[in-house]
């Protein structure tokens, strides 16, 4: 009799577990799938614009255009240049990926989809995001190098300008444009966390 007892409470026991595990909700998170191809998107683009900076053409003697290293090396616009492509690297890519975690926790732990106004702010944090970060960090790196370029010595293959010369031809006009593509990552960023906040609060 005790035996039996024994054998029933170990099937009671299994079958409790089985039925928590089933109550655990694994489901797959569209908005972390999204999020983790942009990430290769953005990580895609990452590599092209480090194949440009590296310059491997030059081991074949092929010299197409400025050397980016003597730009970084010079100061002055290289700062922009530095600056712009580190921060496409830590935000455009890798927040990015991050971001995707987020996600996945409130739609394939939590077993949150995300839907009606929470998807339009998904939607929302997913383009202002990835085009606020592209566009701000890639005109950054791009100014950078042109502004380098230009102040490099006519001798050494560059244009010889000033700093206020370079400043109003060129970075002086682009920095609306960054601040404007900033401005719209933030607020891609607010909509996440808008999104976030509503979404692990709703039933």
């Amino acid at each position: 009799m005790i035996h039996q007892d024994s054998e029933k409470l170990k099937m009671t026991t299994v079958f409790q577990a089985k039925e928590n595990v089933r109550q655990i909700p694994v489901t797959q998170s569209k908005w972390s799938s999204r999020f983790i191809w942009a990430a290769v998107a953005q990580g895609l683009v990452a590599a092209i614009v480090t194949l440009l900076i590296v310059e491997p053409q030059t081991y074949f003697g092929i010299n197409s255009y400025f050397n980016p290293g003597m730009v970084l090396a010079g100061g002055g616009g290289g700062v922009w240049m530095f600056t712009g492509y580190v921060l496409y690297l830590v935000v455009g890519v890798v927040a990015v990926a991050v971001t995707a975690m987020f996600y996945f926790y409130i739609e394939g732990l939590l077993g949150k989809q995300y839907h009606g106004f929470s998807n339009l702010l998904a939607w929302g944090h997913y383009l202002f995001m990835n085009i606020g970060v592209a566009g701000s960090m890639l005109l950054m790196t791009y100014g950078g190098y042109i502004a380098g370029y230009d102040a490099a010595p006519v001798a050494m293959g560059g244009r010889g300008f000033t700093d206020l010369q370079i400043h109003v031809t060129y970075l002086g006009r682009l920095e609306y444009w960054i601040g404007g593509f900033v401005i719209l990552a933030v607020i891609g960023a607010v909509l996440g966390g808008l999104g976030f906040v509503l979404r692990s609060r709703q039933k």
